[in-house]
């Protein structure tokens, strides 16, 4: 007589587990973007992909060291004017995190577009955003021109 063993069921894979991790492509240390190369062609994308995912990691460990910074600041002043001043700088520091809190949110909402083909292309006409605007400001969504007219609608509605 056989003894029947029991198996447990394996669980099943994900879509996420199934999906194989991308190759990374690796650039030249010295590579930068030209007009010369189709636009957003796959060594563009890992350029900025790269770019922006630094930023986003400088910014993280700079948030890190803020908020150990602001724990390690729990300390007691002497002098009322001491603990306005620190108290003061301690806002004006919190202010600058949330901005950068922010500021990942669209890093985040780049490399998605990164992913989805959409970067590098003025959100409001589909024309390229160019890639000198892209390297100083890589969370760009609108050509320069669209930018423009956009900044000049805020000021009419501004001034009204």
């Amino acid at each position: 007589m056989t003894a029947k063993t029991k198996t447990k069921p394996r669980p099943k894979k994900t879509k996420a587990a199934e999906a194989k991790p991308k190759a990374r492509r690796k650039l030249p240390a010295n590579y930068r973007p030209s007009d010369d190369e189709p636009f957003m062609n796959k060594r563009q994308q890992t350029y900025f992909r790269d770019k922006l995912e630094a930023w986003k990691d400088e910014i993280v460990r700079s948030n890190r060291l803020t908020l150990q910074s602001l724990q390690d600041e729990s300390e007691k002043h002497a002098d009322i004017a001491d603990r306005a001043t620190s108290e003061a700088d301690r806002a004006l520091e919190l202010r600058a995190r949330d901005r950068q809190r922010k500021l990942i949110s669209k890093i985040d909402a780049a490399l998605q577009r990164i992913e989805n083909g959409t970067y590098g292309y003025c959100e409001e006409t589909g024309e390229p955003i160019g890639l000198k605007r892209l390297d100083a400001r890589p969370i760009a969504t609108l050509s320069v021109e669209a930018q423009e007219q956009h900044e000049r609608r805020e000021r009419v509605y501004r001034d009204q």
